[in-house]
């Protein structure tokens, strides 16, 4: 066996595994009927993208529960992909042609494609790589990209079956509008930001009342010529007697209404809002009600048009603005301008503010929206954490149709075909379902000749809410055989981030429950609501944020490029450390010594590892019965049996942590067992047992027990060390990996096989142990508040009249336990110490540190008063408990019993530090 070397290289090992579990086909995901089935599909990333932190945690998190299923000897299946991004694609190609003094119209359309495609072959798969190196175990023999031909084919398929069954519509509706790219955006693509604006006070003079005017609040004067009325709440008094009269517009003067809308907020400004239907989503909500005309002042490039008047035409709309608050305050329009800051929506890839634009486009009327609802409500999808079942149900209550194209050329185009000569503009619904007018297929019709294709493309969800189903092969029968769709969908469980609760989760519900069934699968199993489902269960990461609390983004420079934390600390040394700070809907605090701890717990397997191995020479461990087998009950002690206990109470706590995707505790489960119960004491206390002839082999089947368990359950978490591991204490055997072979014994089947080898729980030897190991922790505790951490010549004195009587120490190894607190001798007797003399209430007694010197009194009384507060804070709690009619009528007897006795140690507790602090 090659001996483990000295230092752990992560590069090394990490690069031999990954490179042998491909070699081997690790990760394939094969159906099988004799195992149940465990999937999940990644969630795309952008083709454009690179690795972030988010990307860190989210496929961390995914290739926990993937490698998990495996060990526990499911079928797995990991499906990776890309997703094609239409407009950040698009935006990236388009930049490199105006540094080529290019623009796309300069290419034309199949041209630029072409470019688009080069781009995407040489840089398109940069975030798989680096997914990698991280060490995440999809099947990448399936990888899927949307825009690939048969998955393009199944988008379009999804478009015409759903204009076919009447969900697909066209119609001109207010869209988020870029004015660099040209397109309609999802509000996902808007962000919003803070803005410094201004704040314009502008009076319209009431039409027939000379002299009398009504005044309202904007910020942008320049649209001024489009509104077409101005609105007032009906409850407010102030211009009751205005309703139903006309007031004049100030730019390109016109009679316009005044009308009354319960959407006005009479609190903000004047309590008027001027109301421009083309430029304002709510003011085109309130013109649809009083059926207002349209006035549209901008073109789509973001200038002014001529609707917007001689003086305005042709400017850049923040050039309009100035020049509109000009002509304003010559006409004395303009009552006064403020500094204010609002939030305005920016387009994400241009980075300029977007507008609100009356544009035509596709629509969708979603499908299956009380069924979607009905799935996470009832119980059939779980979300964690389930406060998010709240805020999705919410959005399905108050759900709008969803604008589905896109005016770009980098997508899945819109398989509609107008007859020559039409004019779009003017097409009816009626038009639009009539043949001779318009064609909608997916090969287009016979005579092409005769037919104008639709410019749009697809908005690039609707591609990516069909993922869970259509990386399966649906609707193609022979792809969805050779995928084992019938085995693998419904998926496990998506991982995924809350902010794409609406744009991807909910809409992949709604996409399962109306694609999947008995039709299309040809399985009646489908039949069943709870199979149409896209997953089972959704894990909602958190946000990762720096120390300051902000969200980590590439503007900010506050995110630390992964690949470089890798580098330094190990792909293991990342995801442990991630994981370790990442609790359960909550966000996370990024910081890199935690990184850096989880590359300390990897260096502290490693040496516990090689210690073993340098201890004794390997047994069989090629199973849990071989290692068991090896076992000898005749000669375990306390110890022994301690840290089977714990052994086996680590197995059951991690496994309840991850039934309940609680990942940060099944890390800080495993790192406080291996690193404190295991190495710092079991390994501590074996030395001697390994010196002996008569207990050595037992000590070390015991350590190789222990070991064996514990890199079974730290592999989902860190796979490259504990394969290499595996391989190096020769738990597996040659060709035998732990990533795909290995089989992890949950508690109950540990439980048995040791009973059945006649090791027995030892309750009274385990408790026991336990006293010794807090007793010890307390002493260094003291000594380390003292700042004596490292003195070796203290004593321990006991009072024997004290809080406890003393253990036996005789019972014990004196000289262990002596090594183990760093002190140079325990004594007891009834003299009590000198007043002032550091002392802590220990499970063994009241002991008093001896110093060689005299302690700092106030520190020693400092540290009792703030023990003293703390106890006091348990007791209160405690009795509480008990005070509760609920607790005390519900909780078993035993559990009652156990609080009581617990309140009754603490108040003695708190009794023996408070004469303490007396005798100060």
């Amino acid at each position: 066996m090659p001996e483990i070397t000295k230092s752990y290289e992560p590069r090394d090992v990490e690069k031999k595994w990954y490179a042998a579990w491909l070699q081997h086909d690790c990760f394939a995901g094969r159906a099988d009927p004799g195992r149940p089935p465990y999937s999940i599909v990644i969630p795309p990333p952008n083709v454009t993208g690179v690795l972030t932190m988010g990307h860190v945690l989210n496929n961390t998190v995914q290739d926990i529960l993937i490698r998990r299923a495996r060990l526990n000897g499911q079928a797995a299946l990991w499906v990776p992909g890309t997703d094609h991004a239409g407009i950040a694609t698009q935006t990236v190609v388009e930049r490199e042609l105006r540094k080529q003094k290019l623009h796309r119209r300069d290419l034309g359309r199949e041209k630029f494609l072409a470019r688009v495609w080069a781009w995407r072959k040489e840089k398109g798969d940069i975030i798989l790589e680096q997914l990698r190196r991280l060490g995440a175990s999809c099947d990448w023999s399936r990888t899927a990209f949307t825009m690939d031909p048969a998955y393009s084919r199944r988008v379009l398929h999804v478009f015409v079956e759903l204009f076919r069954r009447g969900h697909i519509y066209r119609g001109k509706r207010m869209v988020n509008w870029c004015p660099v790219s040209l397109t309609a955006l999802s509000d996902e693509e808007v962000i919003m930001k803070p803005v410094q604006s201004l704040l314009y006070r502008v009076r319209y003079e009431v039409v027939g009342q000379p002299g009398r005017f009504l005044e309202v609040v904007t910020t942008r004067p320049e649209t001024i010529p489009g509104d077409t009325a101005i609105a007032v709440h009906p409850d407010d008094p102030r211009y009751q007697d205005l309703v139903g009269q006309t007031v004049w517009r100030p730019l390109v003067r016109a009679a316009i209404p005044v009308v009354v809308d319960a959407a006005v907020d009479r609190e903000f400004g004047t309590g008027a809002l001027k109301i421009t239907p083309a430029h304002d989503k709510a003011d085109f909500e309130i013109g649809q009600r009083h059926q207002l005309p349209i006035r549209d002042v901008l073109d789509p490039d973001g200038t002014l048009n001529e609707l917007a008047g001689p003086e305005l035409a042709g400017l850049d709309r923040f050039v309009g603005r100035k020049k509109a608050a000009e002509l304003l305050r010559s006409a004395g329009a303009l009552v006064k301008e403020e500094p204010y800051e609002n939030n305005v929506g920016y387009s994400e890839r241009a980075d300029v503010p977007i507008e609100p634009r009356l544009t035509m486009q596709w629509w969708l009327r979603y499908p299956r929206v009380e069924e979607a609802r009905a799935a996470v409500r009832d119980g059939h999808i779980k979300f964690y954490p389930e406060r998010w079942s709240k805020v999705y149900l919410h959005w399905l209550e108050n759900i709008q149709d969803w604008c589905i194209s896109r005016q770009l050329w980098w997508g899945h185009r819109i398989p509609v075909w107008y007859r020559q000569g039409l004019d779009r503009e003017k097409l009816t619904e009626a038009d639009l379902r009539d043949p001779a007018k318009v064609h909608v297929s997916l090969d287009g019709p016979s005579d092409p000749e005769n037919w104008v294709q639709e410019e749009d493309v697809l908005d690039t969800w609707a591609s990516s809410w069909l993922w869970p189903f259509a990386t399966l092969g649906w609707p193609d029968p022979v792809a969805m055989k050779q995928a084992g769709f019938d085995c693998f969908y419904p998926t496990a469980t998506l991982v995924t981030a809350p902010d794409i609760i609406f744009f991807w989760v909910a809409r992949m519900i709604m996409a399962g429950l109306e694609f999947v069934d008995e039709s299309t699968t040809s399985n009646p199993k489908y039949k069943e609501f709870a199979q149409r489902i896209p997953f089972r269960n959704v894990y909602f990461t958190g946000i990762i944020r720096d120390h300051l609390g902000r969200k980590m983004s590439k503007s900010l420079g506050n995110s630390p490029d992964p690949l470089d934390l890798i580098d330094k600390y190990g792909a293991d040394g990342l995801r442990f450390g991630i994981i370790s700070i990442a609790p359960q809907g909550q966000d996370i605090r990024f910081a890199e010594e935690r990184i850096e701890a989880g590359k300390n717990f990897c260096n502290k397997l490693w040496n516990a590892c090689r210690f073993r191995q340098l201890s004794g020479e390997a047994g069989d461990n090629s199973s849990l019965a071989a290692v068991v087998a090896r076992l000898v009950p005749a000669q375990f002690d306390a110890d022994d049996h301690a840290i089977l206990d714990r052994l086996l109470a680590v197995t059951r706590e991690v496994d309840r942590c991850l039934r309940a995707f609680e990942f940060s505790a099944s890390v800080q489960a495993l790192y406080g067992f291996f690193w404190n119960d295991f190495c710092d004491w079991y390994v501590e206390v074996s030395k001697t047992k390994l010196q002996a002839v008569g207990t050595k082999a037992n000590c070390l089947a015991i350590q190789d027990l222990v070991l064996r368990q514990t890199l079974l359950l730290l592999h989902p978490f860190i796979p490259f060390i504990t394969e290499e591991l595996w391989a190096l204490l020769g738990y597996g055997a040659e060709g035998v990996f732990l990533t795909r072979d290995v089989r992890l014994e949950d508690a109950s089947a540990l439980s048995v096989a040791l009973r059945n080898h006649r090791i027995e729980s030892q309750p009274e030897e385990v408790k026991k142990v336990g006293i010794f190991k807090e007793f010890v922790a307390q002493i260094r505790q003291l000594k380390a508040t003292l700042g004596v951490a490292s003195r070796r010549d203290i004593e321990v004195y006991f009072l024997q009249t004290g809080f406890k009587v003393i253990v036996n120490f005789e019972a014990r190894d004196l000289n262990l336990y002596l090594r183990l607190a760093g002190v140079a001798r325990f004594s007891s007797g009834s003299n009590p110490p000198p007043e002032g003399t550091p002392a802590i209430v220990t499970p063994l007694g009241t002991a008093f540190l001896l110093l060689p010197v005299s302690a700092d009194s106030s520190a020693e009384t400092a540290r009792l008063t703030k023990e003293l507060d703390v106890l006091a804070k348990h007791i209160a709690g405690t009795e509480a408990r008990l005070a509760n009619p609920a607790f005390v009528g519900k909780a078993p007897a035993q559990v009652i019993d156990g609080a009581r006795k617990q309140l009754a140690e603490l108040q003695a507790k708190k009794a023996e530090i408070a004469r303490l602090l007396s005798t100060f």
